[in-house]
């Protein structure tokens, strides 16, 4: 295709430096951990390549090793300084080539010129280790991308997205313990409603934050089950070893302690990312069980002298520049935000799987903002639910004398008076004691509808919150 010019103080090479300028879109680079994901890979292929006798001892070694380095400079996090020096040398945009072509060249070129400079060679030498035929040898970028896109998803949903989730379900948990003993008011539809203990309340975001964990151990299951490696080009194979997708998914279960898997069908996994946007759907379920959790907990909290306030948040920060002491709800308004970005991303990806817009006959081209957005919804929940156990839950309080006060105030206390007066006359004590400010207990005795002693058994308001024998 022509002279390239390509910066004397990279590891890249021509095709990069092509990537490079013909896509100036968002100047977002594909995910760290999607490079380290291709380093695992690459030098998973390598080794399987030897087992095969097809990439002797010396090149094997030379790979293996520029793949290590790739990878032990990227495992500091975004933030760490050696993370910034090896990613200047993968700078193709996000909005590339769909099939991540650019992306699978970059590595294959990066890997080459370290294993050069290893071997004493210039960068660029393509000798002794060449970016094609040794670094990409039985591979395509059709399968290749795929693949490194699912071990960097499933990896962050190991590291990243399950152990904050645990610790978020139990810190819940703990809380739903605690306050077993605070009977409060229940409401639906935003509504007065029967009693509930703050316990129970708890005990269902707990619920939530556990099903989580199990949503986050299917999506992670879900990707590492169907790994494309082996297909090459369209799936059928050509130009590597049958054996070669079972070796690379065995070397990769063994490095990540994740049980990775050759896709069983191989034109599935490549024309298609519908395990992608599965995964996506299952996190993007947490992601709303985590908007519920904040929004209950902001509107418990809400006050403290002229709202519900049965929930005492932890401050975190002054509410407001023109209110002096106002502190507001911000560690579960950043949650929910979170869970906001997530849909959007989610959406993203499910259009970018779509027949017709990214899954086309042989291979799906829109897989590299798919792995961006992916890896985003990782790493965004798993802040967040971290986040929100540390800055909010740990310290949260309950007010217990006002929940406590509110329930003998509800008119729906009269609930439990319908199976022994009925619905209608219940109906007309909830409505007349509004009127006249009384409580049900109030009304109920000075109409005498009921035996005080049996009333005082009828409003017991623990007992409602437990079924009757």
């Amino acid at each position: 295709m022509g002279e390239m010019t390509v910066p004397a103080d990279v590891l890249f090479g021509a095709t990069t430096q092509r990537a490079v300028l013909n896509f100036p879109v968002s100047g977002r680079p594909v995910p760290p951990s999607v490079i380290h994901a291709f380093a695992m890979l690459k030098r998973a292929c390598a080794e399987s390549n030897h087992e095969l006798k097809k990439l002797d001892a010396k090149p094997t070694q030379l790979i293996v090793s520029a793949c290590s380095d790739i990878m032990e400079a990227l495992s500091d996090g975004p933030a760490g300084k050696s993370t910034h020096d090896m990613m200047r040398h993968f700078p193709i945009d996000v909005f590339q080539t769909g099939s991540g072509t650019s992306t699978n060249m970059n590595v294959n070129e990066v890997i080459s010129n370290l294993a050069c400079k290893a071997a004493g060679k210039r960068i660029g030498a393509k000798d002794p280790i060449h970016p094609n035929d040794h670094v990409n040898m039985g591979q395509s970028s059709n399968d290749a991308f795929p693949t490194a896109m699912q071990i960097a998803a499933a990896t962050a949903i190991k590291l990243e997205l399950i152990p904050p989730l645990k610790s978020l379900t139990r810190e819940l948990k703990k809380k739903a313990r605690q306050w077993d003993n605070i009977v409060k008011i229940g409401r639906t539809h935003l509504m007065d409603a029967t009693p509930i203990r703050l316990g129970q309340e708890f005990s269902g975001y707990a619920a939530q934050a556990e099903y989580s964990v199990t949503r986050a151990e299917r999506a992670m299951m879900r990707i590492a089950e169907n790994l494309p490696i082996g297909g090459t080009a369209v799936g059928t194979g050509i130009n590597t070893h049958p054996r070669f997708g079972k070796l690379v998914a065995q070397r990769l279960s063994k490095h990540t302690g994740i049980k990775f898997v050759e896709a069983p069908n191989h034109f599935e996994a490549q024309a298609t990312r519908d395990c992608i946007v599965e995964a996506s759907g299952e996190l993007k379920t947490i992601a709303v069980s985590l908007s519920k959790i904040a929004s209950d907990i902001r509107l418990l909290g809400m006050g403290p002298r002229c709202g519900l306030f049965e929930l005492s948040l932890p401050p975190t920060q002054p509410g407001s520049s023109i209110m002096p002491g106002k502190v507001n709800p911000v560690i579960c308004e950043s949650v929910m935000q979170v869970a906001c970005q997530v849909i959007g991303n989610d959406a993203a990806i499910t259009i970018g799987a779509l027949g017709g817009i990214g899954s086309l006959l042989e291979l799906n081209v829109a897989m590299p903002m798919m792995a961006a957005n992916l890896i985003d919804i990782i790493t965004l929940l798993g802040n967040a639910a971290t986040m929100f156990t540390d800055k909010c839950l740990v310290d949260l309080k309950p007010n217990k004398d006002i929940a406590s006060n509110m329930v003998e105030q509800s008119l729906m206390m009269c609930t439990s008076l319908a199976p022994v007066i009925g619905y209608d006359e219940a109906a007309k004590v909830a409505k007349n004691a509004f009127k006249t400010g009384q409580t049900v207990r109030e009304y109920v005795l000075e109409h005498d509808l009921v035996d005080a002693k049996k009333l005082d058994t009828l409003l017991d308001a623990r007992s409602m919150t437990e079924p009757k024998k």
